[in-house]
């Protein structure tokens, strides 16, 4: 294969980000510089860079998987949906504005221009780059103007790996599918397949295997079980839609409840606490008898007034019951300025200027106003140190109750500055901190606050427990690709 290869999928979902991880950490143990790269992403699950800059969380999760530092030149273009046909712009890690689906089509030649602009500073870096591609790569009606998939393959003069999923059904027509709407060009450049989320025997596939080849005249270098021994950070909150599952929960159990919002973002938040022995954590969209749940997070939005007008619809009265029956509830970014008085947009970044009621259980109100604030934060909460990021449009400011925690540095410069606000009773929490539970101690903290004093989370933390599931993924790989093949 040629220098770089790009991971492009038959749909949404396949588990392009996965292999492209894979990949990059195969290659990065075997001492080459490696990086990941993705255009263009769709996602509201984002991170920040040691710089300060914003980026899709799959790349971030690739870099780490490569053992290189993020850095935006990985993901040039961020599109953050706030609605059905509106996204917030990320370019280079900043805020470029908010455009309607037609107004960024109309501008794709200006973003591909910068889409290459920063691949060719990260390949003057790198011995290879990984590329992953976005949905299909055979949308007929978009291909055209497509800057992720083959045009961008095209650019970094890329052999392509078509990756599908066998668990959706319909694994050949997913592969003979794709190649048969590609053009001839594009056809020539896919060099093979990776089949992945496989259950059962793989020996029963060979049969499979063997007519895939014979029908496309390439290579499958793989079959990738499913694995449930190792987690890796989803780009996508397609792994949330079906968790809202109650019937699975043991009873005897504590357990935690996120809401759902439509809207919601940084939903890997929650990672580090699902992973906690005895405890549950379950995603919830419609207000069931909440007193069965130990705490109730509102996470993260990145449409704060829309997602609080649902929550004010469906679940208000329950979460203010559920308060007074002395429940516990903890507000993340978005969700954090929804438990204030209100909320107020009057530059329209999120939509129409106005203002939102909120939900009344903290003693805090919120502007909504640019500069958008993205920092890595250190801070402690009463001397139990964390680290987290911050990702926000706005400002919150408390009019009575006390801050939550003390923010001790901000893109490595350190500060003495205060975030977020804690009730008198102890019972409602709010802070813009994401990723706060991905220090043991803050989480341990956390459960004992709610009463849940018996559990403790492990002393590892979340980055430590990452480069274990690297590894296993690494591992995973190996036994079930051609790697020489594939390189």
């Amino acid at each position: 294969m040629t220098k770089n290869i790009a991971v492009l999928g038959t749909g949404s979902d396949v588990g392009k980000s996965v292999v492209t991880a894979g990949i990059c950490r195969v290659l990065a143990d075997r001492g080459i510089r490696v990086a990941p790269y993705k255009s263009q992403n769709m996602s509201n699950n984002s991170g920040i860079t040691p710089e300060g800059l914003e980026m899709g969380r799959a790349q971030i999760v690739q870099a780490e998987a490569a053992k290189v530092p993020p850095h935006v030149d990985m993901n040039p273009i961020l599109l953050k949906p706030t609605g059905e046909k509106q996204s917030q712009v990320i370019l280079n890690g900043l805020v470029h504005g908010n455009h309607t689906a037609m107004e960024y089509h109309q501008n794709k030649g200006f973003y591909f221009k910068k889409a290459c602009e920063a691949f060719d500073r990260l390949a003057a870096q790198y011995d290879r780059i990984i590329l992953e591609g976005a949905g299909s790569c055979a949308e007929v009606n978009l291909m055209a103007t497509d800057i992720v998939n083959f045009p961008m393959a095209e650019y970094a003069k890329a052999d392509v790996v078509l990756t599908a999923d066998i668990h959706r059904g319909g694994v050949f027509a997913q592969l003979v599918g794709t190649l048969d709407c590609l053009p001839d060009s594009y056809r020539d450049m896919v060099k093979g397949f990776i089949i992945n989320r496989f259950r059962g025997d793989i020996a029963l596939f060979r049969d499979g295997v063997e007519w895939i080849e014979k029908r496309t005249g390439k290579k499958v270098f793989g079959v990738l079980p499913w694995y449930s021994h190792f987690k890796i950070d989803a780009e996508d909150s397609v792994e949330i839609e079906n968790s809202c599952n109650l019937s699975k929960l043991d009873p005897k159990k504590p357990t935690i409840a996120v809401v759902r919002l439509p809207h919601i973002a940084n939903f890997t938040d929650f990672h580090a606490l699902s992973q906690i022995k005895g405890l549950q954590t379950v995603f919830i969209d419609t207000p069931h008898n909440l007193s069965r749940f130990d705490a109730v997070i509102l996470p993260g939005s990145k449409n704060t007034r829309a997602d609080l007008a649902w929550v004010k619809k469906g679940f208000e009265s329950a979460l203010k019951k559920y308060h007074q029956e002395k429940g516990h509830v903890l507000g993340i970014c978005g969700g954090y300025q929804m438990l204030g008085a209100w909320v107020e947009d009057p530059e329209g970044l999120e939509g129409k200027p106005g203002r939102n009621e909120g939900l009344g259980l903290l003693p805090i109100k919120t502007v909504l106003k640019a500069p958008k604030t993205t920092t890595v934060s250190k801070f402690e909460w009463d001397g139990t140190p964390g680290k987290g990021y911050e990702i926000h449009m706005g400002f919150t400011q408390r009019f009575s109750g006390s801050f939550f925690l003390s923010i001790t540095s901000r893109n490595s410069n350190a500060c003495n500055e205060t975030d977020g606000c804690i009730s008198e009773d102890n019972r409602v929490s709010g802070t813009y901190v994401h990723g706060f539970f991905d220090t043991p101690g803050i989480s341990s903290k956390w459960l004992s606050l709610i009463g849940l004093t018996k559990l403790v989370a492990a002393e590892e933390s979340m980055a430590e427990r990452k480069e274990k599931d690297y590894d296993l993924l690494k591992n995973h790989f190996e036994s079930h690709v051609d790697l020489g093949a594939l390189y």
